[in-house]
């Protein structure tokens, strides 16, 4: 008997609304279903992998370094591999290399959902930078200091109006391309093909409570910040600015530690088809005890897609300054964007599968790790 919650990839949705079976493959019996979100009662320890195969190696010293895969001993059979990722605890390397492999391997689907959404975003941006662009604030060389900061406080309120309709649509975006990609991954962890319309029929019931979860992590995190900034922002002064800086900072401390902690949320929604508190749950379930893992898979990853972003955009950020050779604050020709955004569209399309998949993979990951999902993954793939 398994109590771990349900993995419910593409094809296991029941049509009486209720949750599905742990796997894709025959139903389970009624005595094997669960009530509530419970840990497996075959649970291994943290970070070590129980294989299903007789004569499985002892499991791994504790202490190893994050990121690496358990040390097999040397004969040991190797650990069942049906699609893009081996049915073991996976090291940094790996979670990586599947999330390209998935989009070498799907890219007619993954580009499907990418391509139009990144047009989409970038189109967005270019009548935002086109037509609400704000000028930076000129000064004479006499203003005081209460007119400076004046200034930039309106320059600063004229951005964020300007970056808002940006960020509606990149919300948006990013809820629709997560909601996709979570299929897609789920699909290619069992080596199983998936077509957009399979993906969108077991997305598409999942997208208003995905979009809620987007928007509340953000706002919270604002809400967050603006408490423990307003303490000292309604001080003024000297020793206002002062507070309002320390307060700033602390937040910008706990709002890190709570994005990590709550980063496996989206794929627990989905897969699971959890609400949106038990998703958040789930994600700060798996995620305890391992948030430096978490942390760090996450921010090489965010590393890694900026440098290719960068490189990527260096011919299309030539060619536009030479097509267009002193664009400046809001007189920025249609050229100079239209390339620009050719170039965004070309990195976006790219990079979303890439930081969608590795939140995917983190989340099987933690799960093999910590409920030995491995076990259901493999009856799985042994179903087809």
């Amino acid at each position: 008997m398994n109590d771990s919650p349900g993995w419910n990839p593409p094809g296991s949705a029941p049509s009486d609304g209720q949750d599905g079976p742990a796997i894709p493959g025959p139903s389970a019996p009624p005595e094997q279903t669960a009530s509530a979100p419970q840990w497996s009662k075959e649970q291994p320890p943290a970070g070590q992998w129980t294989t299903p195969t007789p004569g499985r190696p002892r499991p791994p010293a504790p202490g190893r370094a994050w990121g690496t895969p358990p040390h097999r001993g040397h004969g040991a059979p190797p650990a069942p591999k049906p699609g893009v990722i081996p049915l073991r605890p996976l090291g940094v390397g790996e979670i990586l290399e599947a999330s390209v492999a998935i989009l070498r391997r799907y890219w007619r689907t993954v580009l499907a959902v990418t391509v139009p959404v990144a047009v989409v975003t970038q189109t967005a941006l270019v009548f935002v930078q086109r037509y609400l662009a704000t000028k930076p604030p000129t000064l004479h060389t006499d203003a005081t200091p209460a007119e400076q900061l004046e200034a930039l406080s309106a320059y600063l309120r004229a951005s964020l109006s300007e970056l808002a309709p940006t960020m509606l649509v990149s919300v948006g975006a990013s809820v629709f391309i997560s909601a996709l990609l979570t299929v897609v991954v789920s699909r290619a962890v069992l080596g199983r093909p998936v077509t957009l319309s399979e993906a969108w029929r077991e997305a598409s019931p999942r997208l208003p409570q995905l979009l809620l979860l987007s928007l509340a992590v953000p706002l919270g995190a604002g809400a967050l910040a603006f408490v423990a900034m307003l303490p000292g922002l309604l001080l003024g002064g000297a020793g206002g600015a002062t507070l309002a800086f320390l307060g700033g900072t602390a937040a910008f401390v706990a709002i890190i530690w709570l994005l990590i902690r709550f980063s496996l949320a989206s794929p627990a929604l989905m897969l699971e088809r959890q609400g949106i508190v038990p998703a958040l749950k789930r994600s700060a379930k798996l995620v305890n005890g391992v948030w430096w893992r978490v942390f760090g898979i996450t921010l090489l990853t965010q590393l890694l897609i900026m440098i290719f972003t960068m490189v990527l955009t260096i011919p299309f950020t030539a060619i536009a300054f030479t097509l267009d050779a002193a664009p400046s604050g809001s007189d920025l020709s249609w050229t100079y964007l239209i390339v620009m955004a050719v170039g965004g569209i070309a990195s976006s399309a790219l990079t979303y599968p890439v930081a969608a998949a590795v939140t995917v993979l983190l989340y099987v990951d933690q799960r093999i790790r910590r409920e030995a999902l491995d076990l259901e993954l493999i009856k799985a793939a042994q179903t087809d």
